[in-house]
């Protein structure tokens, strides 16, 4: 092999080196069997999550995986694998995979990595389940106006009764 084959496959283990390092959360994926349509639509709907997915050869996978400290995926990396990084929500490339999965069949969570600990497929399903920042932030805000809320109502209970009394 010629030593610009090899700095060439270096290259690209280093590049998926750095993604490792920088992505939140990792999911592996099967996607044998979807359409050239479906894996579009998938990358779209991750991109828009601000997600990343590349189809990489496993080789490089398990090399990179190891440099990057992650022991345990080199199962994962077996058969036609896709990865998704997620740099912004450690819950996005979950939540879209886990709901593309629903409507097509044929692809399925291998495993992955959630905040640099190797994960199940369990743990990845559970992850998927969590809502959105936006909906985290609006059952946070919900919690913290109850006490307020609730004064509120009571204020307005006592001075209505007082109405009652003095009429």
């Amino acid at each position: 092999m010629s030593k610009e084959v090899i700095a060439k496959k270096a290259e690209i283990v280093d590049s998926v080196v750095e993604k490792f390092n920088n992505a939140s959360s990792i999911v592996v994926v099967d996607y044998r069997g979807l359409t050239v349509e479906e894996v579009t639509d998938l990358r779209k709907q991750l991109r828009d999550s601000g997600v990343e997915m590349r189809v990489v050869k496993n080789t490089f996978l398990k090399r990179a995986a190891d440099k990057a400290g992650y022991e345990g995926l080199d199962e994962v990396f077996a058969g036609p694998t896709a990865v998704a990084f997620g740099s912004e929500d450690v819950a996005a490339p979950a939540r879209v995979i886990a709901k593309f999965a629903e409507d097509n069949e044929a692809l399925s969570i291998k495993g992955g990595v959630i905040e640099g600990k190797v994960s199940s497929i369990e743990d990845i399903n559970a992850l998927s389940k969590l809502p959105d920042r936006d909906g985290l932030l609006s059952m946070l805000l919900s919690v913290l106006q109850a006490p307020v809320r609730n004064v509120a109502y009571a204020v307005k209970a006592v001075a209505d009764n007082k109405d009652e009394d003095a009429a």
